[in-house]
């Protein structure tokens, strides 16, 4: 099935919606001190840190260039704060209407597919930290495309 670019760019805003999802429950109730948990290439934060990065590279995509700025970790609070505006950003980027910069198809293999490898990353970590975050049916999940902040809908179906 081939998608318009409309469609194209409305299934990037609903795996981007997804991701924040995912993101909000990985990320919330864990200690500030989750962040330097040890026992890992990366630490949460700068896994965190690089799901940022990540972000504001799929939005310098969106705008036709490739540059990649890594940035180093930082405070759990902060990091988490920077993902969400960073998906904000992004996402109203992709709903404005603008041609994107890049095929949509190769921003959902990269940036956007690697912040869900590392989003799930962060759910393992925080299960070996002894601080795991509550299961649930994704699939009945309310996910809304746009709604990407801090503020999600409760678990519909939690395990």
């Amino acid at each position: 099935m081939s998608l318009e670019p409309e469609g194209k760019t409305e299934m990037l805003r609903h795996a981007l919606a997804t991701l924040a999802y995912r993101g909000k429950r990985a990320m919330e109730g864990a200690p500030a001190e989750f962040a330097t948990f040890p026992g890992a290439v990366r630490t949460p934060g700068e896994i965190l840190a690089h799901l940022g990065d990540l972000l504001d590279w799929a939005l310098q995509l969106a705008n036709g260039t490739r540059e990649w700025r890594p940035s180093g970790a930082v405070a759990w609070e902060q990091g988490s704060a920077r993902f969400f505006a960073a998906l904000e950003t992004l996402d109203s980027r992709l709903a404005s209407g603008e041609p994107l910069g890049a095929p949509a198809e190769r921003v959902f293999q990269g940036p956007i597919a690697d912040a869900l490898t590392h989003v799930g990353q962060i759910a393992m970590l925080r299960r070996l930290a002894g601080c795991p975050q509550h299961g649930e049916n994704y699939y009945e999940a309310d996910i809304a495309v746009g709604r990407v902040g801090r503020e999600q809908a409760p678990a519909k179906v939690a395990f």
